[in-house]
């Protein structure tokens, strides 16, 4: 009885230790994703002057001022949407690539106007980082 009474305590040891080193992206991790792959368009300060803005017929967004384009509030749904993919949206019709595909393999679960969705880890670290850098 004690071995198995050992054998769940070690258990038991091992999820909760897998359950504290897998946490929850945040601002941080949002800012080391859009270093590595935004920054050439939206520019280092998320404003849409990154040094390829210039070539690109569609000039990048001003990432800073979507919550005062949005009455204020910061539109998760609409942001994610167009980061993973907009179906609306065809891949060929839009210069920003999508990154949905690739990250569809690790999913976390973020609240994204009042609904627990499952969101890739890059982005919702990023999702935390636009957030924290609106105007």
């Amino acid at each position: 009885m004690r071995k198995i009474i050992l054998g769940v305590s070690t258990i038991m040891g091992l999820t909760l230790v897998a359950c504290t080193t897998a946490r929850m992206p945040d601002r941080t991790d949002g800012a080391a994703f859009f270093a590595e792959n935004c920054v050439s368009c939206h520019g280092a300060d998320a404003r849409g002057d990154g040094p390829l803005a210039a070539d690109l017929a569609d000039a990048p967004v001003d990432l800073t001022t979507l919550a005062r384009d949005n009455g204020g509030t910061f539109p998760e749904a609409r942001v994610l949407s167009f980061i993973y993919g907009d179906p609306e949206d065809s891949h060929l019709a839009r210069v920003m690539p999508e990154f949905g595909d690739a990250m569809g393999d690790d999913l976390v679960p973020v609240d994204i106007e009042g609904t627990m969705t499952p969101t890739p880890r890059e982005l919702a670290g990023l999702l935390a980082y636009l957030e924290s850098i609106q105007q």
